[in-house]
């Protein structure tokens, strides 16, 4: 679930509301362990996330640096290269005619190791 929080801060443009919105969104999904709230937790669901999202307004809005803020499409190329790497897919190795077929191994009864009824 938290995979979808994103860096708010030192963006050029800076964070929007809506991104805000979804990071206080799964941030109360991942401590509240549900994804879409009861009727009966619905109020208190959605109180908690107008909260976090006010923090983290206040927060990202109060930070300071002095880098240069990033750009928001080289910081999504970078990622999904990241992405790329760590989920590739190496190909399967192909069996050679000269290679053996692996064999399986059965494994042996062991002695200590009786059947019921058996004597």
């Amino acid at each position: 679930m938290c995979r979808n929080i994103r860096p708010l801060f030192n963006f050029e443009p800076p964070a929007t509301e809506q991104e805000i919105q979804a990071a206080a969104l799964q941030y109360v999904r991942k401590v509240s362990g549900a994804t879409k709230p009861s009727a009966a937790n619905l109020e208190p669901f959605e109180r908690a996330i107008a909260e976090v999202a006010k923090a983290t307004r206040k927060l990202v809005e109060s930070l300071e640096t002095t880098a240069p803020p990033k750009n928001r499409e080289i910081e999504a190329a970078k990622a999904r290269e990241r992405s790329a790497h760590r989920y590739a897919v190496a190909p399967a190795p192909r069996p050679s005619a000269a290679s053996p077929a692996p064999r399986r191994v059965v494994a042996q009864r062991s002695a200590s190791r009786r059947q019921p009824g058996a004597r």
